[in-house]
């Protein structure tokens, strides 16, 4: 197959051409979805495939884009979703039955479903390109004029597809992936005077970043620990913790930049891993390949992980989309597993100024579509009185692991997202909320086929009631055999209903799939791990 040259003007200003259809069609992101288009969705994650291999199930988050089909209740839109492997249909029956007002049959019509039949790890962009013949199927069945390509993340690969087809990819350009790295985060909040933790920029080898990690500790002499994340690592999986209490005995005020130094490197075996069976030999190796940064690690007794999300529109406005709380796991809490929607009230309007001012810095560089940027806020008592300081840890250039549930819950309610207050109503002016994770996975769920989940869920009434706005919905439903795992969104009127749902789910999975021991069965009524989890999150 023969490249794309990204190096020529030529490519360049082709695919400017064609990212300027969008400019000229735009009208408003909620106009723009109700024209009459047809929608190419290739929910790649185009990613290191080394980095990539440490989520588990990873070619089964293609269904996470399955969202999308919910504009179909547009009867005007087509939409063609692209897959490494086939779906279920029971799947996309799912999806298709939560659309209001419309006839499944009118809008399983107007959908095209293609796949590659290719389950490698290579990403699906990737995949599609190395199939000629698939590439013109898919660009004789979109309508010139009236088509757009969507994706989970954009790069080279998006580009040279976009630029196949000839029609214009609504993401941001790959030429600004720089951006959305751990580094290009970092200096996008000092560009815009946004409060983080001190560190590095983007380090290239570990002489540099041991010399980077001795200077951190030399200004900062009070640390207890570090956090070193590979430039381009993905959902906490590339991060390490250097815990720096483990080197009893050593005044970093007292030494020389040197002396610190081979302190420092006698524990980088040592290093707390994110990722599972993760060894500094292999680490090390990826710091040449993807860069790295160092950065002090935020400590704090009440803390959480706040994140905020924006859309830049092809003109360049810049608006505040949600705020979450994230939950994250892991050894050291560094790990995305799902999050709650909305954030805490007293700082999610914080969350959205520093939000507006990253979404303004990102448009000026040239960057459209989705962005989130992810905190730290640790609570302090101040003569009586609480307040949380907000530190930016990084941006994320692309949909994340908050886009799909936010999106469910807009597209299912027709509602709005009120930035006056940081909450969200329902078409009916009911105030919704959320819980939702990627992360649902226990061993004993593994063999669950998604015909024994639609039974599951039928039979306990688990199903999201379109009469009252409220109930569940799943998504990674193909990686629950295999792995265990599933993924789901669980909409209620108040955060205590929200999980509510997400414990009644919890509890009748593991009753159904343990029904055959008794010793099993007798500990469903114990709150699971990851809502303990929530609970720490939402109860303060």
């Amino acid at each position: 197959m023969e490249s794309v040259n990204y190096n020529s003007s030529l490519q360049t200003n082709r695919f400017e051409q064609l990212q300027s259809q969008l400019r000229d069609r735009w009208r408003g992101i909620d106009i723009f979805d109700e024209d009459d288009r047809d929608i190419l969705v290739v929910p790649s994650f185009s990613f290191d495939i080394r980095e990539a291999k440490k989520i588990a199930g990873l070619l089964h988050y293609e269904e996470r884009l399955l969202f999308s089909l919910i504009r179909l209740r547009n009867p005007q839109t087509r939409m063609i979703y692209v897959t490494a492997q086939p779906l279920s249909p029971l799947i996309i029956d799912y999806y298709l039955q939560l659309l209001p007002g419309i006839p499944f049959s009118h809008a399983r019509s107007r959908l095209l479903l293609t796949t590659t039949y290719d389950s490698s790890i290579k990403p699906l962009s990737q995949k599609i390109l190395e199939r000629p013949r698939l590439v013109e199927r898919i660009r004789k069945a979109l309508r010139p004029g009236k088509s757009y390509m969507v994706c989970y993340n954009s790069t080279v690969l998006e580009q040279e597809l976009s630029l196949k087809l000839g029609i214009p990819l609504l993401a941001s350009s790959p030429d600004l992936l720089y951006w959305g790295s751990k580094s290009g985060s970092r200096e996008i909040f000092s560009e815009c005077d946004i409060p983080h933790p001190d560190g590095s920029i983007k380090l290239s080898t570990v002489e540099e970043l041991l010399v980077a990690a001795a200077q951190l500790w030399q200004r900062q002499p009070q640390l207890k620990r570090m956090v070193i994340k590979l430039n381009e690592g993905f959902s906490g999986e590339g991060n390490a913790i250097l815990d720096l209490r483990e080197i009893q005995n050593f005044n970093p005020s007292a030494a020389t930049l040197a002396e610190i130094i081979a302190a420092l490197s006698d524990r980088l075996e040592h290093l707390s891993f994110q990722a599972k069976n993760e060894t500094w030999a292999n680490f090390s190796s990826r710091i040449p390949e993807l860069g790295a940064i160092v950065e002090a690690f935020v400590e704090g007794e009440h803390k959480r992980s706040p994140s905020v999300q924006g859309y830049i529109t092809p003109t360049g406005e810049v608006r505040i989309l949600s705020t979450h709380d994230q939950i994250l796991g892991g050894p050291d809490g560094q790990i995305y597993l799902g999050c709650h929607f909305p954030a805490e009230a007293a700082y999610r309007l914080r969350l959205q100024e520093l939000g507006i001012k990253v979404g303004k810095a990102l448009a000026a560089k040239g960057a459209i579509e989705r962005y989130g940027v992810d905190f730290i806020a640790v609570r302090h008592s101040n003569s009586g009185r609480e307040d949380w300081d907000i530190q930016a840890i990084e941006i994320n250039l692309r949909k994340g692991g908050t886009t799909h549930p936010f999106m469910t819950l807009k597209l299912l309610t027709n509602g709005k997202y009120n930035y006056d207050t940081g909450a969200f109503y329902s078409q009916e002016g009911q105030e919704k909320y959320y819980i939702a994770s990627d992360n649902l996975q226990k061993e004993m769920y593994r063999g669950l086929l998604p015909n024994d989940l639609m039974d599951i869920i039928a039979k306990h009434r688990l199903h999201f009631d379109t009469s009252t706005k409220t109930g569940s919905v799943f998504h990674l439903m193909g990686a629950l055999s295999e792995f265990g795992k599933l993924g789901l969104t669980c909409i209620g009127n108040s955060s205590k209903e929200a999980q509510a749902l997400y414990q009644q789910v919890e509890n009748v999975l593991d009753a159904e799939t343990s029904i055959l021991s008794h010793d099993n069965l007798a500990g469903v009524g114990k709150p699971p791990s990851f809502m303990w989890g929530l609970q720490k999150v939402h109860f303060y």
